[in-house]
């Protein structure tokens, strides 16, 4: 129970790098932090603290809920009081404030904003994290963006070549929902639905396919991935949208819609080059000369976009059918494309 003598804030802690805190703070749980684990609630809050700083003063029990030590795994509830003990806070010089530029971008990207989600059509070439040779990403920049909200957190993963949507927690309830249904963990909830557009190399054969592939990720920085057996399962939908017959400048290609059932690393990309199908502009997995070849036709990133989402927050009661559309730079070619098809 919350002692009324202390003060408290319903947000979360906002703490200058190098602070030095004189007296002990406390913080009461808002409604954006129930549900989550102490230490993952200081580790955020208390940036940029190094991780052995906040396991050590969790172990010596200088942090306390209502009074009482606290675990590391300790999940906060509505109302507590967490004490926070006085800590210095060095500079972290990693962390680097957003340009302008990306300020603007992701301002434009925002497609949808509620109470508890946030949509974007996330523009190829964009990092959704920050790190190394990309100090900041799409959700780093977002909260400079907007650093009012009192939450705010990444949901999913999109490369950073790949183009459409993402979504963003406004609240720790609508996050817990969302990795729910992406996990397909919940039976009583229907899984979201995640369909990507993708254009291919070569003439694509049998109609849908539904593809199930064991992924593994290889070498030592483990930033490809293979099929091997053993394996995670990564399991995929693939239907053919529309056939392009090779003509005199470029070579035959086929626009697939895709569905994912499983969420891994490059799971579409590595399934189709699998298939001898691999995505044009895929300059890991790819046809590096035909990716050459087709950039004089103004194709000159991964064509893969995150064009739709559907899903249901059931404790809010509201649907979502969320649509990207392809941006300028695959549209233009593609528009190209249908309109020598029709020659034909």
């Amino acid at each position: 129970m919350n002692n009324p003598n202390q003060p408290s804030s319903h947000t979360p802690l906002s703490i200058s790098p190098s602070t030095r805190f004189q007296a002990v703070s406390f913080h009461t749980v808002g409604e954006a932090e129930a549900g989550q684990r102490i230490d993952n609630f200081l580790l955020k809050h208390l940036k940029p603290a190094p991780k052995s700083l906040i396991y050590r003063i969790l172990r010596k029990g200088e942090v306390r809920v209502d009074k009482k030590r606290a675990k590391p795994d300790y999940r906060l509830q509505l109302g507590e009081s967490v004490r926070i003990p006085p800590i210095r806070l060095e500079q972290n010089n990693n962390e680097k404030p957003a340009s302008a530029q990306l300020l603007q971008q992701l301002e434009k990207a925002v497609m949808l904003e509620d109470n508890n989600i946030i949509v974007l059509n996330k523009p190829a070439g964009l990092a959704v994290h920050g790190g190394s040779g990309t100090p900041t990403g799409l959700i780093e920049g977002f909260r400079q963006l907007r650093p009012n909200l009192p939450y705010v957190e990444l949901v999913h993963r999109l490369d950073k070549e790949t183009s459409g949507l993402v979504l963003l927690a406004k609240n720790r309830q609508t996050l817990n929902a969302l990795h729910a249904q992406f996990r397909r963990e919940d039976s009583e909830t229907l899984p979201m639905k995640k369909h990507y557009k993708a254009l291919v190399l070569g003439t694509w054969q049998g109609g849908t396919k539904h593809i199930q592939l064991d992924l593994q990720r290889e070498g030592n920085q483990r930033q490809k991935v293979q099929v091997k057996a053993g394996g995670k399962t990564a399991e995929s939908i693939f239907i053919p949208h529309r056939l392009y017959p090779a003509t005199a400048d470029r070579p035959a290609l086929s626009l697939l819609n895709v569905e994912i059932l499983t969420g891994r690393m490059h799971q579409i990309r590595t399934q189709l080059a699998h298939l001898n199908h691999p995505i044009i502009g895929d300059d890991r997995y790819g046809d590096f000369k035909q990716n050459r070849a087709l950039q004089t036709l103004g194709i000159k990133r991964l064509f893969l976009h995150a064009e739709k989402m559907a899903f249901r927050l059931d404790f809010s009661g509201q649907n979502y059918t969320l649509h990207a559309p392809l941006a300028k730079d695959l549209q233009g070619p593609l528009t190209r494309f249908n309109q020598q098809l029709k020659r034909l």
